[in-house]
């Protein structure tokens, strides 16, 4: 008897945002990942709507890793309706628990502010969601093991598999009706200065893969020498390092390479001060997760010595008003919020400051605007001048290239029935797709956001 199983694109569909897809099959409905949507004002205000899916129907919520725009919206999940369970690797419910806790009081303050401050078109301005929203959707997470296979149901089993992006990302394969399903995740590089390469899959019936960077290959610039000759510069200006950075993975990844080169004699003994609470936090996962990464316990112990952990916002202020020298990594990575955003506020005006870029920059938000050039950005409803010099860096990428997802697809041993290429803005998911049909000759979709496919088994 013919099975029909409907695919909902819910999110990360045209855009590298909001990753949400909905398996919805006869026995489980099933969400891999549960994100928000981040970067222009047009796609954060589809975080508002109301999901075109009866989301008290969903029984489970896999999430591959704990990046915002893979979690950041599961509060709102349990808002419109949602009952069941939320798994995913250890690691991964860890950090998930941080971010949205830091989400949670983001949303929280950011309200506030706008109404005190009367910046707002809505009268009052509303968080997102609480603290105590995200207690609550806390309760709901449950432990998967990696590479362990799991039933669901009766004829649906699921396997989650170590792919390197960040501290506990999987790529997840689901087996439904005989039919193999799986969903790349982010992937992460071949060559990690703290994780291990991707695990690949042998076969996929059905692929949906990611395509962020799905027409570019990561140049392959020497991020020590990169850092060390802006560090240079930076102390001959007397001026300040400002790398707004990414709290999971890339922050991490930034204290240890600061620590290692300064251990290597490449650079002087700058004070270097880390801003992000969270950032902070994920540093403790870390620890806490030794298996997951490649740090050695005395190698972590000196890397988090060697940095100031910023503990306060008063502390903040403090790292504004010193005149000295410094090298300042701080959330957002996107500059979409965070503490980086103060430190912008009274040093993006000054030619003596430098601004490193060190992610992927999503359509909308602050970090790409600068990556275009932009001569004035806003921040909290004011306009401030740059006048400071804005640096951009890609070997740091948590994310694989045009030619790691190629490597990567290239492990599945059969000819999938269909892939969907999806986590990518439309110009790379096409690049994209013209190559691996021009090497592989598989059968390739583009999904549009909102988009329903039906697959009969």
């Amino acid at each position: 008897m013919t099975k029909t199983i409907n695919i909902h694109f819910l999110g990360a569909a045209e855009v590298v945002t909001g990753s949400k897809y909905l398996v919805d099959t006869p026995e489980k409905n099933i969400l891999i990942d549960c994100g928000m949507f981040q970067g222009s004002k047009e796609l954060r205000e589809l975080n508002w709507l109301e999901l075109p899916i009866d989301v008290s129907a969903i029984d489970i919520v896999m999430l591959t890793h704990g990046h915002l725009d893979h979690v950041g919206f599961l509060p709102r999940l349990l808002y419109q309706g949602f009952k069941g369970v939320i798994i995913g690797t250890a690691p991964t419910l860890a950090i998930t628990e941080i971010v949205l806790m830091d989400s949670g009081k983001i949303h929280e303050e950011e309200a506030s502010k706008a109404n005190k401050e009367n910046y707002s078109k809505h009268k009052p301005a509303l968080p997102f969601y609480t603290i105590k929203d995200v207690k609550k959707t806390i309760e709901y997470f449950q432990v998967i093991n990696e590479s362990v296979w799991v039933e669901l149901s009766n004829n649906i089993s699921c396997r989650f598999k170590y792919n390197g992006h960040i501290l506990g990302s999987t790529f997840i394969e689901l087996d439904i009706y005989g039919k193999r399903f799986v969903f790349s995740g982010d992937l992460g590089r071949s060559h990690d200065y703290l994780l291990s390469p991707p695990k690949k899959p042998k076969w996929a019936d059905y692929l949906f893969l990611e395509s962020t960077y799905g027409n570019k290959n990561h140049s392959h610039e020497d991020i020590e020498s990169v850092l060390s000759n802006l560090i240079e510069e930076t102390l001959m200006k007397k001026g300040n390092l400002i790398i707004p950075s990414f709290a999971v993975e890339r922050l991490q990844t930034l204290i240890y390479l600061l620590w290692k080169l300064f251990k290597e004699n490449k650079i002087p003994d700058i004070p270097i001060y880390i801003d992000s609470p969270m950032g902070n936090n994920v540093l403790e996962v870390f620890k806490d997760f030794p298996e997951w990464h490649n740090l050695t316990s005395s190698e972590y112990n000196a890397m988090r010595n060697h940095s100031n952990i910023v503990q306060s916002y008063k502390e903040t202020w403090e790292v504004v008003d010193n005149p000295a020298s410094k090298i300042i990594v701080a959330g957002s990575g996107m500059i979409t919020g965070g503490r980086v955003l103060t430190y912008l506020q009274y040093l993006l005006n000054k030619p003596s400051t430098t601004v490193l870029l060190v992610g992927y920059q999503a359509e909308g938000t602050r970090g790409r605007k600068l990556l275009e050039g932009v001569d004035k950005l806003k921040i909290y409803g004011r306009y401030y001048p740059v006048l400071a010099s804005v640096k951009n860096v890609e070997s740091l990428s948590a994310h694989a290239d045009m030619n790691e997802l190629l490597k990567w697809s290239n492990s599945i041993i059969n000819a999938p029935e269909k892939v969907f290429l999806v986590h990518g803005e439309p110009e790379a998911s096409f690049e994209l797709m013209k190559v691996m049909k021009q090497k592989f000759q598989w059968n390739i979709h583009l999904p549009k956001l909102f988009e329903v496919v039906q697959i009969n088994i």
